[in-house]
């Protein structure tokens, strides 16, 4: 039984990711696998790609043929290079971790908290002003008829 390292393409139409797995080579591309040695999702900038190397050098060892795309990635992880005795490649470019977005809240809060309010444009009417203002006109108006 010829066993192969290949990729098991999963996603949507335009949004591909897919496994790293070690299969028969008669299964088809997203059939059954034998094991599962790691991902690669190459939407991502940069592409993330991790590998299990101690399972790729063991099925490595034992035989299994790794496929073009998989034998590319295996080139750039360092596997292959460690599996032939050559020296490693330089290391992947890995994404910035996200900040907290708690932590960014707490910091932005912090920041407004000693800042003065702002007043209105315009102040608002009181209640008591608006029915003094009221009373006023009602007698003046009252006057004026007298």
């Amino acid at each position: 039984m010829a066993v192969k390292i290949k990729l098991k393409r999963l996603g949507k139409i335009r949004s591909p990711h897919y496994r790293i797995v070690v299969a028969d080579s008669r299964t088809r591309r997203d059939g059954r696998a034998i094991e599962e040695i790691g991902l690669y999702h190459p939407v991502q900038n940069p592409s993330r790609i991790e590998v299990d190397s101690d399972r790729a050098q063991y099925w490595l060892s034992v035989g299994a043929q790794p496929t073009e795309p998989v034998l590319a990635i295996l080139k750039l992880t360092g596997d292959w290079q460690k599996y032939k005795g050559e020296p490693a490649p330089a290391p992947l470019l890995v994404a910035e971790p996200k900040a907290d977005k708690r932590a960014l809240f707490e910091a932005a809060a912090k920041d407004t908290a000693d800042e003065p309010k702002g007043e209105a444009i315009t102040p608002k009417a009181k209640k008591s002003e608006k029915k003094a203002d009221d009373a006023e006109a009602t007698a003046s108006a009252e006057s004026t008829e007298a």
